[in-house]
């Protein structure tokens, strides 16, 4: 990749209801305390006039599910009443009933982190990513978010709490502001993701997640490590790092831990042979237990090696035990298909859950942990094969970890059941459709137009293309449709009793065209003798007739009042950060809107000459919603601010002002960006009391 800059000759830019059955839970390990660290950026060396690399991407494993991902379910379903949304027990066709109880009021709402700071953080060394995946939690009077690759603290009105770092920064010459952004390496006590003085590559993280545990009054910080070579080949090793606040302040001292996951996977007879990755964490707490799962993939071939689940002792973690009591379940094999009472399927996506406060745990069969998923992915039906399925389901997947005060035992003895409760339908969804979508970029969206464009003079020559290429790229790019999810359950809450949750469907509200819309659970699980059965105590479904809702995030105050939170566009919107309140009675709420987007989204995944043919422009992976006494907090993506083509140009298109690092549209060398040249993902948090 061509990229430029002002000050030095190359700048690296950035990019039926069934039995419970029960699941055999393998011999206890342990999680290492392997140092401390502090949310301050590490050593590094300033990028600049001695890069000898322009690399943007870090290579992360291709998703399982293909670059242009699976095709949008081709039936319809039906969702009659549910413009601004309304709840039912009964699937598919949903009569219309009352609105949520609560209507719910909107109070601090402030940008999150965005790429400029991920992609400048650390003196530049750092990688442009999409999308950003949000970690988002909130206690003792601060807000933590984490992406893909950095991390931030703030107070309750939005600003940073973490010492301005901008004079230390230098990026090309310049101390430049991210706004107190700290890189996750750093966080983590890595080195810098990319050096790129050197070229030399360090450790990738990915996926992070988070919690503030209000019984121990700690943070936690979960990602996904892969260990690399000096020059940034993956070495299939990969990790789980969990960091631990020692105190409810998480501007001090946290415990790093780690937990390694590469061999956590079941070899179907060869088919799925390990080593695998241990993709797509999440975590969750009881009143014992921190709980992280992921989904195995086989790092050599198509497959799928089934969720596992991590269940560590919460009180050794937030005491700093140099060992920490662990247990290692895989869900392989352990879900019962409705079609055929003699096979099973493994978990995907087995989302833990959290709980509010202090009171809303579950403390039945000695302590339990409740997770929720789902059934319609390639993953739970065709694993082995990695593909086939029809994207459909009307099923969802209960699971209770029970016993979990055992943890505390140098020998924790937990019990893993689930149970298969009919749900209403829902199916892969269509790809979202921002304003424009299809057609030639305007120099409204400057990457796209760029990237077509033959005649401008630049500093490289004539077409903006010379700014970001080597080798002249065809000139037919157009404005994308982001991803929608697909069906894998998102963020699960356990709260009044009732557990919820919420993932991505096909819909045709209001009996029109497809759209990507929302279908959501209240579900009524217990357990007893150490196996858990439910019933669905309401559920839905979410959308608007020629809008798309995407990644859903549900957070649930102790009495039962909630907020969702997803990303929103129609044909006139751009991506947006969306919310709606939900409850346990009559369900969903009006549809509103945080942060209206201000541009398409710009990304380099939206384009053939980026990432090639079909591009598959990357949004989510999942949103977030922590819950902190009456109010929810949430975050979502969005596109906060508009750039024309002429100031993300600036000084390469012969402008004596603006940034000497192309497509920041900063006003000077240093000054915050809004975007990068190479995308303009942001985040959007927001205070909400239902």
């Amino acid at each position: 990749m061509r990229i430029s800059s002002i000050s030095v000759p190359i700048l690296a830019l950035a990019a039926l209801g069934l039995p419970a059955t029960q699941a055999q839970a393998e011999s206890g390990s342990s999680a290492h305390l392997v140092g401390t660290s502090a949310a301050a950026t590490g050593a590094f060396t300033p990028s600049g006039s001695g890069d000898v690399t322009d690399e943007e991407f870090m290579g992360e494993p291709d998703d399982a599910d293909g670059d242009a991902g699976p095709d949008p379910y081709p039936g319809t379903i039906t969702d009659r009443s549910l413009s601004d949304g309304h709840g039912s027990s009964h699937s598919i066709s949903v009569k219309s009933g009352q609105k949520a109880k609560s209507n719910p009021q909107l109070g601090t709402s402030f940008e999150g982190l965005n790429l400029f700071q991920q992609r400048y953080a650390r003196g530049g060394n750092q990688f442009t990513v999409e999308p950003p995946d949000q970690a988002l939690c909130v206690g003792n009077g601060y807000v933590l978010e984490a992406v893909n690759d950095v991390l931030n603290v703030y107070d309750k009105h939005g600003t940073s709490v973490l010492p301005d770092n901008t004079a230390t920064n230098v990026v090309s010459g310049f101390p430049t502001d991210v706004g107190h952004a700290v890189d996750l390496n750093s966080f983590f006590g890595y080195a810098p993701a990319i050096n790129r003085s050197t070229g030399v590559r360090a450790q990738s993280i990915t996926d992070p997640v988070c919690l503030f545990d209000a019984a121990t009054q700690r943070f936690f910080v979960a990602v996904l490590t892969l260990e690399t070579t000096l020059a940034g080949a993956l070495t299939l090793q990969n990790h789980i790092d969990v960091a631990v606040s020692r105190t409810a302040d998480p501007r001090g001292t946290w415990n790093i831990f780690t937990f390694d996951v590469t061999g956590d996977g079941t070899n179907t007879g060869g088919a799925n042979a390990g080593p695998y990755l241990g993709d797509y964490p999440h975590i969750g707490a009881d009143a014992n237990g921190i709980y992280v799962t992921t989904n195995a993939y086989p790092w050599n071939h198509n497959g799928f090696a089934g969720a596992q689940i991590y269940a560590l002792s919460k009180a050794q973690l937030a005491a700093g035990a140099p060992t920490v009591s662990m247990q290692h379940i895989d869900t392989s094999g352990s879900v019962p298909l409705p079609s055929d009472a003699g096979s099973t399927q493994p978990g995907f996506t087995v989302w833990p859950a959290q709980s509010p406060g202090t009171g809303s745990y579950e403390l039945g069969a000695n302590g339990t942990e409740y997770l929720l998923s789902s059934t319609a992915a390639d993953e739970a039906t065709h694993p082995v094969a990695g593909t086939g399925g029809s994207y459909v389901s009307s099923t969802v997947v209960v699971w209770a970890l029970t016993n979990t005060a055992s943890l505390a035992s140098a020998t924790p003895a937990l019990s893993l059941s689930n149970k298969v409760v009919p749900s209403e339908t829902y199916a892969i969804p269509p790809k979202t459709k921002q304003p424009g979508a299809g057609t030639a970029p305007t120099t409204a969206t400057p990457q796209g137009y760029c990237i077509n464009d033959t005649t401008t003079s630049t500093i490289a020559g004539v077409g903006c293309w010379r700014l970001l290429f080597g080798a002249q790229p065809a000139h037919n790019e157009v404005v994308s449709t982001p991803d929608s999810n697909d069906t894998r359950m998102q963020q699960v809450t356990y709260a009044n009793g009732k557990l919820w949750g919420a993932l991505d469907t096909a819909l045709n509200p209001e009996g029109g065209a497809q759209r990507a819309g929302i279908a959501w659970f209240v579900v009524k699980p217990s357990v007893a003798t150490g196996s858990v059965s439910a019933k669905m105590a309401l559920q839905g479904y979410l959308g608007r007739a020629g809008a798309d809702l995407t990644y859903p995030a549900i957070g649930v105050t102790p009495s039962g009042r909630g907020v969702m939170a997803f990303s929103y566009t129609d044909a006139t919107t751009y991506p947006s950060a969306g919310y709606a309140a939900i409850d346990g009675l009559v369900g969903t709420g009006p549809i509103s809107v945080a942060a209206e987007g201000k541009a398409t989204d710009d990304g380099f995944t939206s384009y053939k000459a980026q990432v090639g043919n079909p591009p598959r422009t990357r949004w989510g992976d999942y949103g977030a919603a922590a819950v902190d006494g009456s109010s929810v907090w949430i975050a979502s993506e969005y596109v906060a601010s508009a750039c024309d083509y002429t100031t993300w140009g600036g000084r390469f298109f012969g402008a004596t002002t603006g940034d000497n690092k192309l497509g920041t549209c900063a006003s000077a060398p240093g000054a915050a960006g809004s975007r990068t040249a190479l995308g303009n993902w942001s985040t959007r948090i927001s205070q909400v009391t239902p």
